[in-house]
């Protein structure tokens, strides 16, 4: 008797699983896996330029959306213009991010540690970690990757489709609605 009650409980929590999953499986965007893509230098896939407002007015260039792979990565290029700009401390909880400097110079913060990128350094950054970065050059290049995507493509469209420069509640629902939150201040470069 026990062991049917058990069977029929599994059951049915398999059921109540499976079903939500299924629907949520049904609605990804599919990609093709049998054929790639290539994104030109100086280019965007999806969105073109996205010339960001806010934190810093950066231009980034979606190189792999989260639709191409299933949200298992984006990759964007920033272009900097922002020199002694940077982001607010910020934390991540669902994604890990790794920046490779192309050009320039930056500070980083993650945790307690303070790191100085300048090209061809790379630096990880754990999900749920604090973290922060300023741009320390005139101008500056990086490749940032995402993983998982997330919401951060929504969060740089939103940034990008701006008429004006968001106030500090405005930033803080921006991060929140796109699965961040802000923890403190910009960095400086004194």
């Amino acid at each position: 008797m026990k062991r049917n009650s058990f069977l029929k409980l599994t059951l049915s929590a398999f059921t109540l699983i499976a079903a939500p999953i299924a629907g949520m499986a049904r609605n990804i965007k599919k990609y093709n896996r049998d054929k790639g893509f290539k994104i030109k230098a100086g280019e965007g896939r999806l969105h073109g330029h996205l010339k960001l407002k806010g934190v810093n007015q950066n231009t980034l260039d979606l190189k792999v959306s989260g639709s191409d792979t299933e949200g298992a990565l984006a990759i964007f290029e920033q272009t900097s213009l922002s020199q002694g700009k940077g982001v607010p401390r910020h934390v991540h909880p669902l994604q890990d991010e790794v920046f490779y400097v192309l050009e320039g110079s930056y500070f980083f913060e993650v945790g307690e540690d303070k790191h100085h990128l300048t090209a061809g350094d790379s630096i990880f950054l754990p999900r749920a970690v604090a973290h922060a970065w300023i741009q320390a050059s005139e101008k500056g290049k990086m490749i940032v990757t995402f993983q998982p995507a997330g919401k951060i493509e929504d969060f740089f469209v939103a940034l990008a489709a701006l008429d004006h420069l968001p106030g500090k509640e405005e930033m803080e629902k921006l991060f929140m609605d796109n699965e961040m939150k802000i923890v403190g201040p910009p960095l400086n470069l004194d």
